[in-house]
């Protein structure tokens, strides 16, 4: 059985009821939801919550809520592979068959259904233990300045100070919106960024929705891109 996990947790602080605040006229947590429902790539599509009106809200946009998520995993420390550990073998012990599961984020308006069939095949034609979508920094990281209390500025590397730009190696960025991975790899706690592959999307496709004026920007965005047919 192929598994979407989606962690809805009711606490978040910068941007109150975020995952369930509305954007663009649907709440946040329903974007996933669709996005996992429509990719035709899950047996079951879950949402992992600590909270009742989350839980209704998934449930009326069709995931499923088979279990209230307990409160030690679902304050601002706790990390993301617990949680989905958690949520496998709760539902291993209601006698689902669990073989791959995908973490789906609940803040991602721009997740593509394409993104996310394409880093299952991935998934299935690798060793890797998960897959996740990255996306390149605008500007080269060797190239990044510290800001120093006077407001002067020195580089982290200064033996990039000079180089040209298009001489320098391209960064990456995970962008916070899915992993898949192997159910064994979830349960024992194996660290993602070092255990997967990883699959390249458009940096235009990526905003990390954290502050008020993150939600303001991308809201702005959406719409550019609703008008354009892209999402």
């Amino acid at each position: 059985m192929k598994l979407a996990v989606i962690p809805a947790r009711g606490g978040s602080k910068r941007i109150p009821r975020k995952n369930i605040k509305s954007f663009h006229g649907k709440p946040m947590v329903a974007y996933a939801v669709a996005a996992a429902l429509t990719s035709k790539a899950f047996d079951k599509v879950i949402v992992s919550t600590d909270d009742d009106e989350i839980a209704q809200i998934a449930i009326a946009y069709g995931a499923e809520t088979p279990f209230i998520r307990p409160a030690e995993l679902a304050d601002d420390h706790t990390p993301t592979v617990p949680v989905i550990a958690h949520a496998i073998r709760t539902c291993q012990s209601l006698g689902w068959d669990v073989s791959e599961v995908c973490c789906i984020y609940p803040g991602v308006p721009f997740i593509s259904t394409n993104d996310l069939t394409q880093a299952y095949k991935q998934l299935e034609s690798s060793r890797a233990h998960y897959v996740f979508p990255i996306t390149g920094f605008p500007s080269p990281i060797q190239r990044a300045l510290r800001r120093l209390p006077d407001g002067s500025v020195m580089p982290f590397q200064p033996e990039y100070a000079t180089t040209r730009t298009q001489d320098l190696e391209s960064g990456y960025f995970d962008v916070g919106q899915f992993y898949w991975g192997r159910r064994d790899a979830w349960l024992e706690g194996l660290n993602i960024h070092l255990n997967a592959t990883t699959l390249v999307i458009p940096e235009w496709r990526v905003v990390d929705i954290d502050t008020p004026s993150d939600w303001e920007r991308a809201e702005l965005v959406y719409s550019a891109l609703l008008a354009k047919g892209l999402v």
